[in-house]
């Protein structure tokens, strides 16, 4: 059984009329990045709220270098806005879904600090918008 210590928010870095359910994300990795295990997060999260599985969590994930084996991977749809610049485009249902999606993982993982990719990695702009420990701050470990 893995350890996990972070849990990652990332976004899929598309646009606002651009789509990225799990199944496109999976086509991606394959095709762009050679991955024969597919999409790289454990949970994609719709605009519309949906929140679809991609890789198990028991399942070492494919997000963050040199974090991969000790996170768990939550990316949500969007990202980018109309121009192709990094901003926090998630929907209301995008982020009542983030919300309740994080709570159970903190369930799961109560020592596992949620964090944005960026913060493990200034070079990115993902996941679109900073603080992420802030805006989930209850659930940190304690």
């Amino acid at each position: 059984m893995r350890t996990i210590t972070l849990i990652i928010v990332h976004c899929s870095a598309v646009r606002p009329d651009q789509t990225s359910s799990a199944a496109q994300i999976d086509s991606w990795h394959r095709r762009d990045n050679h991955w024969k295990l597919g999409i790289g997060y454990h949970y994609v999260i719709r605009r519309n709220g949906e929140i679809e599985p991609g890789r198990p969590e028991w399942m070492i994930g494919a997000h963050c270098l040199h974090h991969n084996a000790h996170s768990i991977g939550v990316c949500y749809e969007g990202g980018l806005d109309i121009r192709g610049h990094p901003a926090d485009t998630r929907t209301a249902e995008q982020k009542a879904a983030m919300r309740t999606l994080l709570e159970q993982l903190h369930q799961r993982y109560p020592r596992a600090l949620i964090v944005g990719h960026r913060d493990l990695n200034p070079a990115k702009k993902c996941p679109g918008y900073e603080n992420v420990a802030q805006e989930y701050a209850d659930l940190q470990p304690r």
